[in-house]
């Protein structure tokens, strides 16, 4: 299946351009798409005052000649990487290692989850140009309305996290009442695992990326892959303060392992459920339980662990 799925998007994808005519070439298809909106993600506006947003499009896959374990040559398709510069103000901050399925909401949920920016209104324009790997943020008061970064070198990957400062200060004191807001139950669990296989195009296609998704209950929001889970959250909070939308009553799920960063970023957020196809690790989990979130991991199939929080969960609903 996983041949005659691939040769379908083969010969469904348009070529744009040779890189190595021999080697790899990258594609567009008409088959595959990275990011998902569901029916009432659609339907919202953005905030007042948001910023002027660029509508960048590349391609999500590349084609690349190999020989395998037979000594067969064939093509296989990868997903196509490429590094996005953010400069705001004139400044270069970081270079994001990304799909660029949507740069523009990934700059703005990591210059918000980075403690960069507050409100979304402080910015005037997000413009992301593929053509120089660039994404140019114009706030209104210039360099004044932004701090200091530790290093504009710095680079993001799917191992690579970031050392939180202002955001572990943030999160002091915040905490989740369970009997507000949302909760789960296990039928919802199940359909939130069911649903997000049918929405990793591009691991089908390719492997090697992540996804993550937003959901309201069994609802999908928004969903997006990525060849890093911090790209996906990243990418789903700056949607959720571009359009206003809040997460006291959402379930965040990746296929990534939860770190502290990760619940960290989700705790920012006001996201209070977190499930993951991954494992969960020490300070993810000291960070939840302090929090009062509710964790699931190795939650594939019908099967899962509840880690934390399992006052909000109803097991036998």
């Amino acid at each position: 299946m996983y041949y005659i799925r691939m040769a379908r998007l083969l010969r469904a994808a348009r070529y744009l351009h040779a890189i190595d005519p021999q080697q790899e070439r990258t594609i567009e298809s008409v088959d595959v798409k990275a990011l998902v909106l569901g029916p009432r993600a659609q339907a919202l506006e953005p905030v007042n005052g948001a910023p002027r947003l660029s509508r960048a499009t590349a391609a999500l896959l590349s084609e690349a000649a190999i020989v395998d374990e037979r000594g067969e040559r064939r093509s296989v398709l990868l997903p196509a990487e490429r590094p996005l510069r953010v400069v705001l103000d004139d400044r270069e901050l970081v270079t994001l290692m990304t799909l660029g399925a949507a740069p523009e909401w990934l700059t703005v949920g990591y210059l918000r989850n980075q403690r960069v920016i507050e409100q979304v209104d402080k910015l005037d324009s997000v413009i992301a140009d593929w053509v120089s790997g660039t994404v140019r943020v114009q706030s209104h008061a210039g360099e004044d309305s932004h701090g200091t970064l530790h290093s504009p070198l710095a680079r993001s990957g799917c191992a690579l996290g970031t050392a939180f400062g202002d955001p572990m200060r943030a999160i002091e004191g915040l905490e989740f009442p369970p009997a507000r807001g949302a909760s789960i139950s296990r039928s919802v669990l199940l359909s939130i695992l069911e649903t997000m296989r049918e929405h990793d195009d591009i691991h089908r296609a390719a492997g090697s990326v992540h996804s993550c998704a937003l959901f309201g209950a069994q609802e999908l929001w928004l969903s997006i892959e990525d060849v890093s889970r911090h790209n996906g959250v990243d990418t789903i909070t700056g949607w959720m303060a571009l359009h206003g939308v809040h997460g006291g009553d959402k379930i965040l799920f990746t296929t990534g392992r939860l770190t502290g960063e990760m619940v960290m970023k989700a705790a920012f957020n006001g996201i209070p459920i977190l499930i993951t196809r991954n494992g969960v690790t020490d300070l993810g989990h000291r960070i939840a339980t302090q929090l009062r979130m509710t964790l699931f991991g190795r939650a594939s199939n019908r099967r899962y662990l509840c880690y934390s929080g399992l006052e909000r969960f109803d097991p036998d609903a």
